[in-house]
This record gives structure tokens, sequence and C-alpha cells, in this order.
């Protein structure tokens, strides 16, 4: 049944009184509740990236620091020709697009992992120890590759005809020669024996981060053979690849973070949630004056008698609106250096206490534990527009309704919630969300706070 009215605080509205008696009417009820907010600051973030951040970039929350280690794929049962050499050996990043200012140069350089490599099978977070894996005693690298991430020096066009950015840097020749050692590619746990992987890093250069998609290595040799009575030399090129088959873990520094984080913790107006840095909203619902002011407004009593109906309880709406205050609304392309750090497009509202367990198991949003919000546009009644997030807790206080009817306790008095920023894949066919990630993007959103009107408006009712 849809009812399209409801009631104040207060007051109630009796559905189908006239047909109905009393103990069978439907009573409809509004209120608001107030809020808490917290700055939650986690020292990392687990790392499950599609795309890598690399370099180093001033932004209004300090120094950001990204760098990557990755395995590469061993190409199983290949083998060279028999009597091939190794020419050389270059390093292939592509990268789709970067934050900060495309024309300052910044430097790349690259080390082999020579202590130790990476498990498949465990989880990582961004505040990995490199020292554990890499002595970085001695570039790979002919030369450091100096590069502005707006330039096309080495792009290759698609099947489309976009360029598409890619940095090409040649291998020195003590790697040349180490890695056309190895012949063997009997299995990934072999090849990770022989070759434990690669970091790659930004020497210098504060003003350019690059979101980097593909990083390869291409071995080329030449080989001959003898065609016709005639010795004939054949030039190719064999890839290995840092792919979905093989573990890579971004690295990412915030420098100074505790300086300001204590300016946000200062300012009761805003919240503010960064990414990569962990940074997160905390909020606080008054979970039992929830719970005690539907479950005793819909104690009814009943006149004349010394008994009352007891209605169970439902919550239809339970609306939070989170506004947005530092949203660009332009294309991406005419973003300057003052106004790149703009607000995360998906956010993700979630019980504190599941977090860990959300992300480690690759799990999907439910209305109960973790409500999946896009930033919206909206336009209010005086026709300014601004940007929001929109939840609905309806499901997760009503199976906390369910709980307390049972047992007629709560395991907590307040609920406790995490705002994280995060990256939706879909699926092609159907739109349908197939995996959700903590935000790897460098991202800032500054948010209403209590102080500035943030509310949460409940409609529940009771049959």
């Amino acid at each position: 049944m849809c009812l399209g009215m409801y009631s104040c605080k207060g007051d109630s509205y009796k559905a189908g009184t006239a047909a109905l008696d009393e103990e069978d009417a439907i009573i409809v009820l509004a209120d608001s509740f107030e809020l808490e907010t917290f700055t939650e600051d986690c020292d990392s973030i687990y790392s499950a990236p599609d795309s890598f951040l690399l370099g180093e970039l001033e932004t209004d929350y300090g120094l950001v620091q990204a760098r990557v280690l990755t395995q590469l794929a061993c190409p199983e049962g290949y083998k060279y020709p028999d009597n091939a050499v190794i020419d050389s050996v270059c390093l292939f990043m592509y990268y789709s697009s970067w934050k900060g200012d495309g024309n300052s140069p910044m430097a790349v350089n690259a080390y082999l992992m020579d202590r130790a490599t990476l498990n498949f099978q465990r989880s990582y977070y961004t505040n990995i120890d490199l020292d554990k894996y890499c002595s970085r005693d001695k570039s790979i690298l002919v030369n450091h590759r100096i590069v502005a991430a707006s330039e096309k020096l080495d792009s290759v066009r698609n099947s489309s005809g976009q360029y598409i950015p890619m940095l090409r840097m040649r291998l020195n020749e003590d790697f040349t020669k180490y890695f056309g050692e190895i012949r063997s590619f009997e299995s990934q746990e072999k090849f990770n024996e022989q070759f434990k992987g690669l970091l790659i890093e930004s020497s210098f250069g504060s003003s350019t981060m690059l979101n980097v998609t593909d990083v390869a290595l291409g071995v080329y040799y030449h080989f001959s053979y003898r065609k016709a009575d005639k010795d004939t030399t054949v030039n190719d090129m064999k890839a290995f690849y840092a792919n979905s088959e093989v573990k890579t873990v971004n690295q990412i520094t915030y420098i100074d973070k505790d300086e300001w984080l204590d300016y946000m913790k200062a300012d009761f107006i805003h919240n503010y949630i960064v990414a990569p840095a962990g940074v997160y909203t905390r909020l606080e619902l008054p979970l039992k004056e929830i719970v005690d002011t539907i479950t005793n407004t819909l104690v009814i009593p009943k006149q004349g008698a010394d008994f009352s109906y007891v209605k169970r309880p439902y919550v239809n709406m339970a609306q939070l609106k989170i506004v947005v205050y530092n949203k660009d609304d332009i294309s991406p392309s005419k973003l300057t250096n003052e106004n790149w750090l703009q607000p995360a497009t998906d956010m993700l509202l979630i019980k504190e206490n599941y977090k860990e367990e959300f992300f480690d198991d690759l799990r999907l949003p439910s209305d109960t534990v973790a409500i999946l919000s896009t930033l919206t546009k909206e336009t209010d009644d005086v026709g300014f527009s601004y940007y929001c997030y929109n939840f609905d807790l309806s499901a997760m206080l009503t199976r906390q309704l369910r709980n307390y009817e049972k047992t007629r306790k709560l395991e907590d008095e307040t609920l406790q919630l995490l705002l994280v920023p995060v990256t939706v894949s879909r699926s092609s066919s159907n739109n349908s969300i197939t995996r959700v990630r903590e935000e790897q993007t460098v991202s800032a959103t500054l948010i209403q706070s209590p102080y500035s009107g943030l509310i949460l408006k409940v409609v529940y009712s009771g049959f």
C-alpha cells in the first residue's frame, strides 16, 4: 500500500479510519534527528587499483607521493627461438590522465625488486614498506626519464585514432643481460623466483600525478634461420605485462598529514573526505533516540480502556542529503591548477565495523550495511543549483527495529557510519555493479556538517 501523505512530528495520520477499527488503522509519522560528525583517519587503505598513481603532487592537503610495486605476468609455455639474442629491454607505461600541472617536468625512475616479491594471495595496503622489497641501490634505467604529462613524444594511436599517452624508457645493459638470461617460463611461481618485480617512482617534480593504466616490459631480440640456402635474420619483441594475473601495489604517502588533519578537526562548518589519504567523515546516528521515538509513538492508547495498541513499526524513508561545497560545474578539461581537486563521483555510506571485511572480501553494497550514492546535481526551491549525495537509510533502520523487537536491546546507542569515496565497476551488459573499491585516485570532498544543516529525515509508519 502506498500512502500519499504523512504528518509532522507529534501528529499522526490514520489511514483508512473510516473503514478500519482503531487497532487496524495505519499511522504515518515524520521526524528529524540531529547527527554528530567526526573526522576519521586511517593510516592506509587497501590497495586494489585498476590503475596506479605515480608521482609527487602538492595539494591543499599536503604533498602526496605515489610509487608502484609490480610483478610481471609469466608467459607460461613460451620459448625464445634457440639462437635468439636479446638486444634491449624497454619499460612502457601508459597513462590515461594526470592531476596537477601537465606542463611541469617530472623524472621517472625504476628499480629491481631485489629483496622479496609480492604474494598474490595476500592483501596489501598503501603504506607498504618498500625497504622490505627493494634496496634501491641502482637504477635500472639508462637515464632518468624527464617527462611532462601533457607532451606526446612517446604516445601512440589506438584503433580509433586517439592518442594514448605513453612513456618509453630503455633499461640498462646490466638489467638487459639479467632479464635476457631468464629462459624458463614454466610457471608464475618459478618466474617470480627469478624476477621478483619492479619499483617505479618519480625522483623529482612535485606538480604532477600520473594515472597509470598499464605497465609492461618489451624484450627486443633477433634470431636467424636458414631458408632457401640463405641466412635470414628476424627482429621480434616479447611483452611482459603487469596484468590481473600478478600482484601490483600502489604505495601512497601524505607528507605533513597531521597538520592538515588538525585543521579539519577544528572546522565545525564543514566535513572532509580525502582520497586516497584514508580520511573519512564518521557519522553518529542517535540510534537509541530514533528507536525510542518510533516505538513509543506507535503505542496507541485504547480510548475508554486500560490497554494500548502496539503498532509494528516500519521505516518508509530515512533521507540523508549531504550537500557538497567544492564541486566546480565545468568540464574536466577546463579545470585549472587551482580547482582540479574535485569531489568523489561515488560515495559509500557503510557501517564502520564492516568496512575492512567489505573491501577485503570484495562485497557489494546492500541497503542494510553499505549504501552507494552518486554525486547528483539538484535545484532548491528558489532555483539555486547545488551538488549532493542522497542516501536512504530506511532498510538499515528497519533492520535495527526488527532486532530491537526480538531482543528489546540495542548493541549500541549510536549507529557509527563512515562516508568512504569509492570507484564503482559496472557490467557492460546491464550496468549492474560488479565491484566497489576504495578510490585510488586523488579527490577531496568538502561537505556540510550538522552545524550547517545536516539532519536525518525519517518517515515511519505503524501497522
